[in-house]
């Protein structure tokens, strides 16, 4: 491999969105390896690790440039393991995006839906939660709930790159339809009887947050099929959209492992 130095233009930079971290790398030379306009490896980063990596970008036909860490440094504000990717951002998917990834998908599906999150560093950090935790996608209505801004990415950290988020037209319809797939609908819900450590979450799953203050709404909650409780043990009576996705995630994550 060539390993000279090349410095891309600044303006090149401008319309791309950046991946860093080994996982979250290869995953999009994987399944997006098109979309990637060249990889920043660090220099002196010549671990098998990384090789193997860079063999695999390699045969994937990516663009590899050698940089100073500190070059990364910049543009990650964050650990990115001597990597980043320079993707041609992803768009949001649709209705259609989310039929073919169920039909697709080889395991239970775990879905994580937003009903009524407008603050995009919310959304952003339930997605980076989301795509640790190995959800499928993270489903949204396109109207009253943030879309995939620079905030959005940027909080992420790589797992808008990842990770499908699907926006729909209906978002009751489209819960309703979960079911031609086996996937079971339970929503959030801080005066739900039973603890989400009683829920069966190995089964494919999409689980259901509201909005901060207001909850899920009234239709979304009439088509959960059940609902539980996050166990709140002090004195406050809510915890953040964001944090609460990652306990839930995180249980399921527990419950399949």
């Amino acid at each position: 491999m060539n390993k000279r130095p090349r410095k891309p233009k600044i303006q090149t930079t401008q319309s791309l969105a950046a991946v860093f971290g080994f996982h979250a790398v290869a995953s999009l030379i994987k399944h997006r390896a098109k979309h990637i306009a060249y990889l920043w490896v660090q220099q002196g980063r010549d671990d098998a690790r990384m090789q193997s990596l860079l063999e695999e970008a390699q045969a994937a036909g990516v663009k590899i440039e050698v940089q100073p860490r500190e070059t990364l440094d910049k543009e990650a504000g964050g650990v990115h393991q001597g990597i980043i990717a320079w993707v041609q951002p992803r768009q949001a998917g649709s209705e259609s995006d989310l039929e073919r990834l169920l039909v697709e998908v080889t395991k239970s599906p775990l879905l994580l839906v937003l009903d009524g999150v407008t603050d995009p560093h919310n959304l952003g950090a339930c997605m980076r939660s989301a795509e640790a935790a190995g959800a499928d996608a993270v489903l949204v209505p396109k109207d009253k709930s943030a879309g995939l801004n620079p905030t959005v990415r940027k909080v992420a950290c790589g797992a808008t790159e990842t990770l499908p988020l699907i926006q729909v037209t209906n978002l009751a319809r489209t819960l309703r339809s979960l079911a031609d797939y086996g996937v079971w609908v339970i929503g959030t819900a801080g005066e739900a009887e039973k603890l989400m450590y009683q829920a069966d979450l190995t089964q494919g799953v999409a689980l259901v947050m509201g909005a901060e203050g207001k909850g899920m709404r009234r239709l979304t909650r009439e088509v959960c099929g059940e609902l539980v409780k996050l166990p709140m043990a002090g004195e406050v009576s809510s915890l953040n959209v964001s944090v609460a996705s990652g306990v839930i995630l995180y249980e399921a994550v527990r419950q399949r492992l």
